[in-house]
């Protein structure tokens, strides 16, 4: 291998490649002032030029400012946020990934705002950017700095775009929302408390519930306790937004004025709101408080209250009549979203300041709502060399190599003599120009009579004239020398045009492409460098369906993306790369408006293929840029997905996939549903973890407790697995959704899979039964152990069951053996059952026989012995009521089963689509949190006895 460029090398290459010279190629320049010229910034979208380049000190620059930043898990403090990359709202109202960095110690200015008499300061360097409305209506927005602001100016907001629209509240999130607001805590329960004139008005959202009257007032017994907690954020919108109308329905008002408010003695309650809202889309005016004169003798307290804006609410929101009457009475045209400037001063304050990089729009949103600028923009910065890495996306070698060969400059290797390095075979520079000759000769060829079935078949995939002409689509003659031919008359050799893979040489030299339609393949900065090809023709000479060029010294398929060229900047503005399967598919995309799709090139998506999308999605670090992988929605597709999954390529980056319906590829669903289906598909994109999920959970019965059990486990690896491990206790959030199970179960889960031994490879490869030589016989898994705690009521009912058959009569009339768990005491108890049952061994004195005899299973044998001899906890002499006690706890613990169930059931259901089913699951639940409180009772009631 060989060694680095030697330092003197590279450093005449800084001097030949003037950095205005190189900068020149990509961007269009203007004088600036003192030496140094001025463009559009080539990585960001703008309007107004930022991009400064000073000849004089080789240098180039994009210069685009404490606080608490919106984010979609809340409000945090900028500080806290440094170093990391966060999930912020752009100047769209679109949530964005966006990495926060220090900008060292600046001085700082002070911002003092107001809107609807509240005041807010803010602090921030001197050359921070802000955004203030304009025009005559102030419709539109212009950009000031710091100490450019004025008395009077109002900032733009920005709120998310609500998800409320086009969904109703969930009642059982109105149920819950409303008991968190006038309920308790009632023993292992919550209890809601309906008090004039809401009782009749909210009553109807506890279906099938018992009810008490207490006073003037309706209770609502045996509720979930988890109604007296909020809900995780990722929950469905109709589940939060029905939260919110019942919480608002507690505790809020609407006041004559028509403001909407929401009043708690605890702040941290409406701060939840406040990130609930924002998670809605439905905007706050902040959290303000008041003290409230206390009962004699005790001393005041603080209520707080927030404020909802009335224009993002709907008549459904307001539960209460009187509440919904006074919101569609008035208008509250006052109530404005904007905050004033009204000073802005110079302090003596000097701290570390900190800022987001945002793609896209370079703003973000403060907590708030109040929209600013990236403090210093993309901080692009450095010679020649840096320049044309971020703008083409080469390595810091490749670069030195093109900037070298294009200024004249011989590079050495530090390894070896002083000769200077000279690549074996042609060229670079030759080989670049035979595939532009080549690619000039295969579009001109295209329009020709012999190419007719091209065109038909361009044609045929919605490609015309102008597409092929934007791709340089181009057709290769079938005469199998017809570009060997040309390249000579254009000064190649025979030798130049072999090495460039564009001929081959068998008995004599002939065009490797022939009688095929060819689509030219091209480094970022728009060089062709290879060619891919498909044959159009029933040839027997033309062999192969599909050729791509084979390796040479400019093309490495591992390192090549189709498309790249024409994607890059797409990229690098959107933060965003599709990876799609083939050229047509390409094509499609660009043509339908998603200009970010590219495709690899006779291979398999690599590791190689993702460091190339990280150059120009800026993820150098993996900690930014979306990648959306698209896939058929059947097996192979689901396979391919997992792969990828379990590969080296899948970076912090946020990973996609967009599952194409009916098993259409972006081409062919451009073709039947057009452009805006290829755009529907990919907005639809889902995570590749969540499609991951969803392959693994399909594969179990969520309906069942051991389904879920399975599929917990299978699951916990993957997510034990997220290689960004800030992310992993909101995946395990989401995934406790999915299965319906508690969340602490799946984060212990996970903790247990992160621990278990890594498989290697081959242990996680999966092969297709066919192509399978012989399937090993799968072994039975081997079952709990009997004295696991888990089954400790089960055993001790047994051992009364088989010991003292007398004393526990007939007070098992109720238990069947879907009450026991264990496999092997279901075969206990089916033992019972068919020797007749507890009551017919009262008598007989070889009873324990006469069960083991029932009973054909040597496990279930084994286990009656055992049980026959083990003494009965708590008691030498049990009798009916002790027995009684044992009952109930059993059964209860069936109905805790039923109930997981059935919450489990409640997580996965839609509350909209599904209301009837949604309405009836509810009142199912709360039947069965009032007969699992009857038999707790009824156990300590028998044991009190006992006693």
């Amino acid at each position: 291998m060989a060694g680095r460029i030697r330092d003197d090398d590279i450093a005449e290459v800084r001097e030949k490649a003037r950095i205005d010279d190189v900068v020149s190629q990509y961007v269009t320049l203007k004088r600036a002032g003192g030496g140094s010229l001025k463009g559009l910034c080539p990585f960001h979208d703008e309007k107004t030029p930022s991009f400064n380049v000073n000849p004089a000190r080789q240098f180039f620059h994009c210069l685009a400012g404490e606080t608490r930043v919106l984010t979609d898990q809340g409000a945090r403090s900028i500080s806290e946020l440094s170093g990391g990359v966060h999930r912020v709202l752009g100047g769209d109202g679109r949530w964005v990934d966006a990495p926060f960095s220090s900008y060292g110690v600046q001085p700082l200015w002070r911002i003092t705002l107001t809107r609807n008499r509240q005041v807010k300061e803010l602090f921030a360097t001197d050359g921070h950017r802000w955004f203030v409305k304009a025009g005559a209506r102030r419709q539109s927005r212009r950009e000031v700095l710091t100490t450019d602001l004025k008395q009077g100016d109002r900032l733009v907001t920005v709120f998310p775009r609500t998800r409320t629209a086009r969904t109703r509240p969930s009642p059982f999130g109105i149920a819950h929302g409303f008991t968190f607001g006038d309920g308790t805590r009632a023993g292992s329960g919550s209890v809601a408390q309906l008090c004039p004139p809401k009782d009749m008005a909210m009553l109807k959202w506890f279906p099938q519930s018992q009810t008490a009257a207490k006073d003037d007032n309706i209770l609502v017994l045996d509720l979930p306790a988890f109604f007296k907690s909020t809900p995780e954020l990722h929950e469905s919108v109709s589940y939060l937004y029905g939260w919110l109308a019942g919480y608002f329905a507690a505790d809020g008002c609407v006041a004559e004025d028509g403001t909407v408010i929401l009043n708690s003695a605890t702040k941290d309650n409406l701060e939840f709101v406040r990130d609930l809202c924002t998670r809605l889309g439905i905007g706050t005016y902040g959290i303000t408080s008041q003290s409230r004169v206390g009962f004699e003798g005790r001393e005041p307290s603080d209520l707080f209250r927030i404020h909802l804006v009335n224009e993002d609410l709907r008549e459904d929101f307001f539960l209460i009549d009187r509440h919904r009457e006074r919101f569609l009475e008035t208008e509250k045209a006052f109530a404005r979203r904007g905050w004033v400037v009204q000073s802005v001063q110079a302090t003596d304050r000097a701290e570390e300041v900190f800022c987001a990089e945002v793609p896209g729009t370079h703003a973000f949103t403060l907590e708030d709502n109040i929209l600013t600028g990236n403090c210093f923009g993309c901080g692009e910065g450095g010679d020649a060399i840096a320049f044309v890495m971020k703008v083409d996306g080469l390595t810091f070698t490749e670069t030195v190599e093109r900037l070298a060969e294009k200024y004249g400059v011989q590079l050495r290797r530090e390894e070896g003599d002083d000769e200077p390095v000279r690549p074996r075979g042609p060229a670079r520079g030759r080989l670049i120009e035979a595939h532009k000759v080549a690619q000039e000769f295969y579009a001109e060829q295209l329009g020709t009579a012999d190419a007719v079935i091209a065109r038909q078949f361009l044609d045929q995939r919605g490609f015309d004239q102008a597409a092929a002409q934007m791709f340089g689509v181009g057709f290769a003659p079938r005469d199998g020398e017809a570009l060997t031919r040309h390249l000579r008359g254009r000064r190649f050799t025979d030798e130049e045009s072999v090495a460039a893979g564009l001929v081959a040489h068998g008995r004599s030299h002939y065009d490797r492409f022939r009688g095929r339609l060819v689509w030219p393949i091209r480094e970022a900065n728009g060089d062709t460098i290879g060619f891919g090809a498909r044959r159009i023709f029933d040839d027997d000479r033309i062999e192969a369906k599909y050729l791509n060029t084979s390796e040479t010294a400019i093309y490495k398929k591992s390192h090549v993306l189709y498309g790249i060229d024409l994607a890059r900047t797409a990229m690098k503005d959107a933060q965003q790369a599709v990876v799609v399967e083939g050229y047509t598919d390409v094509m499609a995309c660009h043509l339908a408006g998603v200009r970010t799709a590219v495709a690899s090139c006779g291979t398999a998506f690599g590791t190689d293929h993702a460091r190339v999308l990280r150059r120009f999605l800026g993820d150098h670090d993996s900690t930014s840029g979306e990648v959306i992988f698209t896939f058929d929605g059947d097996s192979a597709g689901q396979k391919a997905a997992m792969k990828i999954l379990e590969s080296d390529q899948v970076f912090a980056s946020q990973t996609y996939v967009a599952v194409a319906p009916e098993g259409m590829d972006p081409c062919d669903l451009r073709l039947k549903d057009g452009d805006e289906a290829v755009r529907e598909l990919v907005a639809k994109r889902q995570p590749l973890y969540r499609f991951a999920l969803d392959n693994i959970l399909s594969r179990h019965d969520l309906d069942r407790a051991d389904g879920r059990i399975d599929a917990l486990r299978d699951a916990a690896g993957l997510v034990a697995g997220i290689r960004d491990k800030t992310k992993v206790d909101a995946f395990s959030r989401e995934l406790a959704h999915m299965v319906g199970v508690d969340v602490d179960e799946v984060r212990s889960e996970v903790r247990r899979a992160a621990n278990r031994p890594a498989k290697q490879p081959d242990e996680r490869r999966t092969t297709r039964a066919s192509e399978a030589p012989e399937q090993p016989v799968p072994t039975r898994p081997a079952l709990p152990s009997l004295s696991d705690p888990r089954f400790l009521i089960e055993r001790e009912m047994l051992k009364l069951v088989i010991q003292h058959p007398a004393g526990v009569g007939r007070t098992t009339a109720h238990v069947t053996t879907g009450d026991f768990t264990h496999p092997t005491f279901q075969g206990v108890w089916e033992a019972v059952t068919t020797a007749g049952g507890p009551a017919a061994g009262a008598e007989d004195p070889g009873w324990s026989n006469k069960v083991r005899g029932a009973a054909t299973d040597p496990a279930v044998i084994a286990a009656v012995t055992e049980l026959g001899v083990e003494p009965v906890r708590g008691t030498s002499d049990p009798n009916p009521t002790f027995a009684v006690a044992y009952v109930y706890r059993l059964q209860e613990l069936t109905t805790a089963r039923r109930i997981a169930d059935v919450k489990a059931r409640l997580q996965r259901t839609n509350p909209v689509d599904n209301a009837l089913e949604y309405n009836r699951m509810f009142g199912e639940l709360v039947m069965l949190e009032q007969h699992r409180r009857k038999l707790r009772d009824g156990a300590v009631g028998q044991t009190g006895a006992q006693s």
